[in-house]
């Protein structure tokens, strides 16, 4: 029993060192910077789907994923006017890959849109949140046009309050 243990150990030492190695070497769930995964992950981290998926939020996000990022027709109005969530399925479909990044890194959109969010992704996330994207497919209709400020909106609307004074 006593000649068993040193190697008993030496397994055990050995399989203990090669922990880090199996979780350095195991796929992400997040995927790859670039990837359809790393997209998927992306967008649903990000809020994505709280404005640009129907009923996203309010379903606590048990929305069918072959339905997400079709826009929204609820629209969101404030100072600014009316803005709708773009279906971005449509959006992208429309789009290279190239123009969608200069779109990120260059658009500045009406709120509620956090356009400062897509200029701070990396260009690996930019590109996989867009391959993901196209790989859902073009699917639902255009959102509404945006409305200026006192325009007629014949949709249901999220109002925001004015914005404090700045300082």
């Amino acid at each position: 029993m006593n000649k068993q243990r040193p190697i008993m150990r030496a397994i055990m030492l050995t399989a203990l060192m090669m922990i880090p190695v199996l979780l350095i070497a195991a796929p992400s769930p997040t995927g790859k910077p670039g990837s359809i995964e790393r997209g998927r992950y992306v967008v649903k981290i990000a809020g994505c789907n709280d404005c640009h998926t129907p009923a996203y939020a309010m379903r606590d996000g048990r929305v069918p994923e072959h339905d997400w990022l079709t826009g929204d027709g609820t629209g969101w109005n404030g100072p600014w006017g009316t803005t709708y969530a773009s279906n971005l399925r449509l959006k992208l479909a429309a789009l290279s890959e190239a123009q969608w990044l200069h779109l990120a890194r260059t658009v500045q959109y009406r709120p509620p849109m956090p356009w400062f969010n897509l200029r701070a992704m990396s260009d690996g996330d930019l590109r996989a949140v867009y391959r993901y994207v196209r790989h859902l497919g073009p699917a639902g209709v255009p959102a509404p046009a945006y409305v200026p400020p006192g325009g007629a909106v014949a949709t249901a609307v999220v109002r925001f309050p004015e914005p404090p004074p700045a300082q």
